[in-house]
């Protein structure tokens, strides 16, 4: 059974570069991502692009970083991208989402994301692999699964 999360986290929605709090720099939150989502984790590189998209206006549609921590130590960080589309293609992608290995089980995940899908406007997608645990999280937070996704890898 999921705990309720600690009563001492807080959270910070970062919108722009200029946001990254001293106890969690942008370069400590791309690593953050890529080392704490292992084994479905993405190269550093796209993790910084990806940043890129939802910070720097002239590269992408926006969106914004939400981070929580305890004292000066991030427990969890989620990224929501912006699409610039609405309908088939839902408004926001939930790209990443991830908190400290030690502390899954508080519910400091699912909060996270919950407080997260408060901020966006219009509909919310993610891609989860098959056998990813969180899968059955994002069921209970009511996130569906409608379609399959194929890819055609063009390199």
């Amino acid at each position: 059974m999921t705990q309720s999360p600690a009563r001492d986290v807080s959270y910070l929605k970062v919108t722009s570069e200029s946001e990254f709090p001293d106890w969690a720099p942008r370069d400590a939150v791309a690593r953050f991502f890529h080392e704490t989502m292992e084994p479905y984790n993405d190269e550093l590189e796209d993790v910084r692009a990806a940043l890129d998209y939802a910070l720097v206006p002239e590269r992408g549609q926006g969106g914004f970083l939400m981070l929580v921590r305890e004292d000066e130590t991030l427990l969890g960080a989620l990224l929501m991208l912006r699409t610039g589309m609405k309908g088939y293609i839902p408004e926001n992608v939930l790209l990443f989402v991830s908190v400290l290995p030690e502390t899954r089980g508080r519910g400091i995940g699912g909060e996270l994301i919950k407080r997260s899908i408060a901020e966006c406007d219009g509909n919310v997608k993610l891609h989860v692999e098959h056998d990813n645990p969180a899968k059955r999280l994002y069921e209970r937070l009511g996130f569906t699964s409608d379609y399959a996704e194929m890819r055609l890898k063009n390199d």
